[in-house]
């Protein structure tokens, strides 16, 4: 399968705001959203939110995230989005997307069949 592919990550500083990019050129018209995980060092990958492609719907899952994150879609370019704002260094991780194998958006990474390499956002105080 064709890996869908994170950029947008970089080193900034508490408070900034950042935007993720993952484009699924693997993405096909059944396809049901995409994921969005991330990893800091030493622990273990953690979900932070998905959203449908028809709709556009979303939800995060991690409550640290809720009010400073948002996702949205491009459906004709095949990207998802990740907001970020009010950045903390504890959202210093690899950040992941993912592509589900079902029509279910949820936190374990065994229900998802496509991930990309992610990007690194470092968040310094």
């Amino acid at each position: 399968q064709v890996q869908p592919v994170e950029s947008g990550g970089r080193s900034v500083q508490a408070g900034d705001s950042l935007r993720l990019s993952c484009v699924d050129s693997g993405r096909i018209a059944s396809d049901y959203g995409m994921a969005w995980f991330r990893q800091a060092p030493g622990k273990e990958r953690e979900f932070v939110g998905g959203i449908t492609w028809a709709g556009g719907r979303y939800h995060l899952f991690t409550d640290s995230v809720r009010g400073r994150f948002t996702l949205s879609r491009n459906n004709a370019t095949n990207t998802v989005y990740l907001h970020m704002s009010s950045l903390k260094p504890d959202d210093t991780a690899v950040y992941y997307c993912a592509r589900p194998q079902r029509n279910f958006l949820g936190a374990d990474i065994r229900d998802y069949v496509s991930w990309g390499r992610g990007t690194q956002v470092t968040v310094s105080s």
